[in-house]
């Protein structure tokens, strides 16, 4: 049975309450560990603890289990039992009898933490840097990973903040339901899931497992290079690709497989490409009707010494783009990743 300090009668742990900067400490690390909130297990119940609480409400009333990539195993609305009657940001005694329930389910796939979190990160990357890769560049790989979670698997403990827990994105892209976490990325790679809670077998293979989570991520921008860049269909091409190199076939390498830079060497190839600054208003690329501007993910639309895609050699920078999907924020997104390559040596 869950050991929860805050599940006490009478007591209502929410903003300005009078819970116990140990109870609010509890409650954060039991909704890390299933998956709602973001980040800081440090006592404070501030608007992460909130919204957090919210999106396991609506799951309680909502979440039958399905999901566009799976059904998760349990559905979440069953352990809810008539005791959430609302969306909301407290936390009560039945709402905390909710979250012993889910903790106490075996079928629910928990986000692990690390013993160490500083050292599993640093050992990780270590192994990471010295890593060689046919399937996508490392270098390519490690941008990503810097972009995604900053370069980390696990979250590390600071000062008051006791948060060890695998680095968790929350996506919540429900016009209708603003509180809902529609889909969740794990790790340092950001492997997505859309139904929630995964598997415990999810869990151990691709979140768990660092080097699975890199795997599916390395994976996965293979695919976006093998089918997404050069395609037939508006869905299967990127469009700057086609508007500066044209629609010839995927350059994996400018350098012969043999070649000691072969899949390698990337940093050299975005040094000699040269560099272009990125302004607000610009086209994305000559001739695009989509223009450089602000977004909900990123406050500026403008970049310095960026390494100039159409010059690198092959059609990595265009893959990166297309991992994230496409429009504006994919374009924010390639940029960046390249700005983060070159600050790796």
């Amino acid at each position: 049975m869950a050991d929860q300090s805050y599940r006490q009668t009478g007591l209502v742990l929410q903003r300005g309450g009078t819970a116990s900067p140990q109870q609010v400490r509890d409650l954060q690390r039991d909704l890390r560990a299933l998956g709602y909130l973001y980040k800081d297990i440090d006592g404070i119940f501030g608007s992460g603890t909130e919204a957090a609480l919210q999106a396991l409400s609506h799951d309680l009333l909502h979440n039958d289990g399905s999901g566009s990539d799976g059904p998760a195993p349990i559905a979440v609305r069953d352990y809810n039992r008539g005791r959430v009657a609302t969306v909301t940001g407290a936390c009560d005694e039945a709402f905390a009898a909710c979250i012993g329930d889910l903790l106490d389910e075996p079928a629910f796939g928990r986000v692990p933490a690390a013993e160490n979190a500083a050292e599993a990160n640093a050992a990780l990357l270590e192994e990471l840097s010295g890593e060689r890769s046919e399937v996508a560049p490392m270098p390519f790989q490690l941008g990503i990973f810097e972009q995604e979670s900053g370069g980390k698997h696990y979250r590390e403990p600071s000062g008051g903040n006791e948060d060890n827990f695998v680095v968790v994105g929350l996506d919540r892209n429900d016009s209708a339901a603003s509180e809902a976490v529609t889909s969740r990325g794990y790790g340092i790679g950001q492997y997505t899931f859309f139904h929630h809670p995964p598997s415990r077998d999810e869990i151990a293979g691709r979140v768990d497992s660092p080097s699975g989570n890199v795997e599916a991520a390395r994976s996965e921008l293979r695919a976006k290079f093998d089918g997404f860049v050069n395609g037939s269909t508006s869905g299967t091409r990127a469009d700057d690709r086609i508007a500066e190199v044209g629609t010839g076939p995927l350059r994996l390498c400018r350098y012969p497989a043999g070649d000691a830079r072969y899949m390698s060497d990337c940093l050299t190839c975005l040094r000699q490409a040269g560099a272009v600054d990125i302004r607000e208003g610009e086209p994305v690329y000559e001739g695009s009707t989509t223009l450089w501007a602000p977004t909900q993910y990123y406050a500026s639309a403008s970049y310095s010494g960026v390494p100039r895609r159409a010059a690198v050699g092959c059609d990595w920078p265009y893959a990166v783009r297309r991992y994230n999907g496409s429009g504006i924020n994919s374009y924010h997104y390639q940029a960046r990743v390249l700005l983060h390559m070159l600050q790796q040596g």
